[in-house]
């Protein structure tokens, strides 16, 4: 007779009475594949062994056994039809599980939790990627995200609520995936997915992205707001980022997020100006005179900056972009400003809040050699400064 233990077939031998050896008798159970552990002790075949909480309960008569010391805790207990199947468990007899008092449940179409009463927040969120196709695939068009009010509670926002309490798991795909919203799971598609970051070992959408999709099936304003908030004051993103995402998904017609982004905006641009007044202070560059606007005498107007040096010709404009406007026309914008001042011998030095906030060193750096390097060049034009 032999046992198998995590797929490895191994000789069994009883203690030796006359030089017959006992092998297994007819209450002798053979293990299943969740059996992991080696030289247990006997049990009575008769007395019932006590099971863990949510610990996967044998599988009933498998035809043959697949090791799993390569799974996780929860993906021992939420399997496909498929990883059943691999198993030695029929659909049907997966099914037969499921029935009114039996020890399984199937969460989503062919997906399965090993034991009764309410899956765990982990066990939701592997399932929902088991449905949508992600683990235990390789190929590209399976892949799968978590985003929305799921993706920003796995980002630890405290505005969102906790994972156990969402009534939907938004799973970003393909836009070319089969797939619709089913159960606990609401497909959003894609025409490419973004670059995702690993949270407990799951695929998590980026804030801004996560953001967008969260507040297209949002209607308090307060709560939108409270979102967009706390990912600029956070540091999860920019506020550029949000409007960028916010206006791919068309949702900045909509006046409660519309208002909630310019507030956002405006926080995000005094953020921005406290920390540039932190890096003049803090690294000793001279005295600016702070938001400003430049002008020809005479003639016509040149444009803001948020701090101007006369004396150097040194101008620092930071980056934030406003809402409702198109990215690339607002670029432009930046652009023909920078290389109108330049023609006129002002350098200017463009930063973003998010530099400030990673590099201020090296921005402060950036700034003094522009200052520096004024004296090696040729004066440049006159020009009025006004307060802004």
């Amino acid at each position: 007779m032999s046992r198998i233990v995590d797929g490895t077939v191994t000789a069994v031998r009883g203690p030796s009475r006359g030089g017959q050896v006992l092998g297994m008798n007819n209450n002798t159970h053979p293990e299943t594949p969740f059996a992991h552990t080696t030289n247990a002790a006997p049990t009575s075949p008769t007395a019932p062994t006590a099971t863990p909480e949510h610990t996967a309960p044998a599988i009933p008569s498998p035809t043959r056994a697949v090791p799993l010391g390569h799974l996780s805790s929860v993906q021992r207990r939420v399997l496909t039809t498929a990883q059943l199947r691999e198993h030695g468990v029929s659909a049907a007899k997966a099914a037969s599980q499921c029935r009114a008092g039996g020890p399984w449940q199937q969460l989503l179409p062919g997906v399965f939790v090993l034991h009764q009463g309410p899956p765990t927040s982990e066990e939701r969120l592997h399932a929902a990627l088991l449905y949508a196709g992600r683990v235990g695939r390789q190929d590209k068009e399976s892949e799968a995200v978590v985003t929305g009010l799921a993706a920003l509670a796995l980002h630890r926002f405290s505005s969102a609520p906790p994972l156990l309490a969402l009534e939907h798991i938004d799973v970003m795909v393909p836009r070319t995936r089969r797939l619709r919203s089913t159960g606990c799971v609401r497909i959003v598609r894609a025409h490419a997915l973004p670059g995702t970051r690993t949270i407990t070992g799951l695929p998590v959408a980026p804030v801004a992205r996560a953001v967008a999709d969260a507040v297209a099936h949002l209607t308090d304003a307060d709560t939108v707001r409270r979102i967009l908030a706390e990912a600029v004051r956070g540091g999860h993103c920019e506020p550029s980022a949000l409007v960028r995402e916010l206006g791919f998904a068309r949702l900045l017609a909509r006046p409660h997020v519309a208002d909630a982004v310019e507030a956002v905006t405006a926080e995000g641009r005094a953020a921005g100006e406290e920390r540039l007044y932190e890096m003049v202070r803090c690294f000793g560059l001279p005295d600016p005179v702070w938001n400003v606007d430049l002008r020809l005498p005479g003639g016509p107007h040149l444009g803001g900056v948020d701090a101007f040096w006369p004396d150097q010709s040194v101008a620092v404009e930071l980056d934030t972009r406003a809402p409702r406007q198109d990215e690339d026309e607002l670029w432009s914008q930046y652009a023909r400003k920078r290389e109108h001042l330049e023609r006129l011998g002002i350098t200017v030095v463009h930063l973003t809040p998010k530099k400030l906030r990673e590099a201020m060193d090296q921005q402060a750096a950036v700034v003094r050699t522009a200052l520096m390097a004024s004296a090696d060049r040729d004066p440049a034009a006159y020009v009025v400064v006004l307060p802004r």
